[in-house]
């Protein structure tokens, strides 16, 4: 039996190969196994707990789009759609709101580390939206959601919500219980520049990361000044694991290769770096390159890419206003 998969990507402009090898290569796979039935939210009201510029936002909603499909994801076989055009997705977050503790969102440790020091002037939004994230899965009925590990987390609060509905309201499993989709096999990527620091669009340096739009010049540059360290190519993963920059460029070459970190291991073990910067690069050349050039064409294209969203936020709608009907019924609207 397939599984029912559902997952979000905020619109923040300029994807780049984290986010690619945490999540959208991932979201390929699943969009391939015939038996899954996939819907990939743009999660354009989960960017507005910060300040966006209205323009960029409407231009990284369509640049998100055109890196889905880019990658290789199939909008006649998965769903592709942006948060703001299906109200199910506000509705039910309120109404699950008033089923969430504030105990339990006191708890997420990521709103800590996104208000920082002074979080009295954070937003309620950026408080309250892993509620949403809640609805937003618990809308489909998702058997299986795909996160990384600052997700769990709120994956986690999603599962007590839903249980507490069904509890309350006696409705059994009403709202599905969603099982995390942790991918095996995968390195977290961290910056070209830092080791110990995940890659990020928002690190100052262009040459911290690889964007998804970048061209052959820039990666084969990029990868020539990421750091390194004076030693061989390491022979073990105890090796690998003192060794922060040379465990992030194996683990992306791993990643991008389908290897096992072992097996990279073995094939470049006691090689200069110089020699396996040569084959990393070739094989980033040989993955980024194609979605480069298409993101590119499709983003020269935007009408396609709104007619993408409204046939997906259509779709999306159908499923999602059923199930706010029914959880009318259940709360006596």
């Amino acid at each position: 039996m397939g599984k029912k998969i559902f997952s979000g990507v905020q619109p923040t402009g300029n994807l780049h190969l984290g986010n690619y090898l945490g999540a959208i290569k991932n979201f390929v796979d699943l969009n391939n196994e015939d038996e899954n039935d996939c819907i990939f939210c743009v999660v354009d009201l989960h960017a507005i707990t910060v300040n966006q510029d209205p323009k960029e936002l409407s231009n990284n909603i369509r640049g998100t789009v055109a890196t889905f499909l880019a990658s290789g994801i199939d909008p006649k076989k998965s769903i592709i759609f942006n948060q703001s055009k299906v109200s199910a997705h506000s509705e039910a977050a309120w109404i699950l709101s008033c089923v969430a503790r504030m105990g339990w969102l006191n708890r997420m440790t990521q709103f800590k580390e996104k208000a920082g020091k002074d979080k009295e002037k954070a937003s309620v939004g950026l408080y309250s939206y892993p509620v949403l994230m809640a609805a937003d899965i618990l809308l489909y009925d998702a058997t299986h959601v795909p996160v990384g590990e600052d997700q769990k987390q709120h994956l986690e609060l999603c599962r007590d919500i839903a249980q507490k509905f069904n509890n309350d309201f006696k409705t059994n499993d009403f709202f599905k219980i969603p099982e995390p989709l942790i991918q095996k096999e995968f390195s977290r990527i961290m910056s070209l520049k830092d080791g110990l620091k995940k890659m990020s669009k928002s690190e100052i340096s262009d040459l911290s990361r690889i964007n998804l739009t970048d061209t052959k010049d820039e990666i084969i540059n990029k990868i020539k000044k990421a750091k390194t360290d004076p030693l061989p190519m390491p022979s073990t993963i105890d090796d690998l694991n003192k060794r922060p920059e040379a465990k992030n460029l194996i683990g992306i070459y791993s990643s991008l290769a389908d290897l096992k970190l072992e097996e990279t291991i073995n094939k470049f073990s006691g090689k200069n770096f110089s020699e396996f910067k040569e084959n990393l690069t070739q094989v980033l050349i040989d993955k980024i390159i194609p979605i480069s050039v298409e993101i590119k064409k499709l983003l020269d294209d935007k009408n396609y890419l709104d007619e993408i969203l409204l046939d997906g936020s259509k779709k999306a709608g159908d499923i999602a206003s059923k199930k706010i009907k029914k959880i009318h019924e259940i709360l006596g609207f």
